[in-house]
């Protein structure tokens, strides 16, 4: 997948003449790129055009202007663009009672594994790969960064729509599956053939 460049970027007052057609089309984007996993957890797969406006966002909130800042954020925010023939998703755990997220999100402490987060494809477990620094022993942040790796094979079983293709949590204490299916599995095989 390509990552973002520079040349990408719009400066801050181009964003902003652009900005309400880039939202709405991120927005329609992002509804053929989301799987809920159960009633809290949520992947958004990410690619060139989710993160370039993530970074055009950054940079409107936080008045970047300097090319070097620009750069740290490119640099940042590439690393969540999937390796070639892989996937990637930021995991949003939605919590919506505010008085009880810290102990909704302390019980839901190493939800973000590999064993107890992957994508099944075609039968096979392909364990989620986590970014660090996202929780530590007695915290998980809400927003995970996760990474799926597939064979070959996979790939093909994925695009070809040959076999079952389900984002599985099996936490203690939140066990959740949903099949990538439709227009998502459709985005999602374009990702992978790169």
């Amino acid at each position: 997948m390509r990552k973002v460049e520079i040349g990408d970027i719009l400066d801050i007052a181009q964003y902003e003449k652009a900005r309400g057609e880039v939202r709405r089309r991120v927005i329609e984007l992002k509804k053929r790129r989301r799987v809920p996993v159960g009633p809290m957890i949520t992947f958004v797969f990410e690619n060139h055009d989710t993160v370039l406006f993530q970074i055009q966002e950054m940079m409107r909130a936080e008045r970047i202007v300097e090319d070097a800042a620009i750069e740290h954020e490119i640099e940042t925010y590439n690393q969540l663009l999937p390796e070639p023939g892989g996937l990637a998703a930021t995991m949003l755990i939605e919590l919506r009672d505010a008085g009880r997220i810290r102990e909704e999100i302390a019980r839901l402490h190493g939800i973000n594994t590999g064993e107890a987060t992957y994508l099944e494809v075609g039968g096979e477990r392909l364990p989620g790969i986590f970014a660090a620094g996202q929780s530590d022993d007695r915290r998980t942040s809400a927003v995970q960064y996760v990474r799926f790796e597939l064979s070959e094979a996979q790939r093909e079983s994925f695009a070809g729509g040959s076999g079952p293709a389900e984002l599985v949590i099996d936490h203690p204490h939140y066990r959740h599956r949903a099949p990538i299916e439709g227009e998502v599995r459709a985005e999602l095989a374009r990702d992978l053939a790169g």
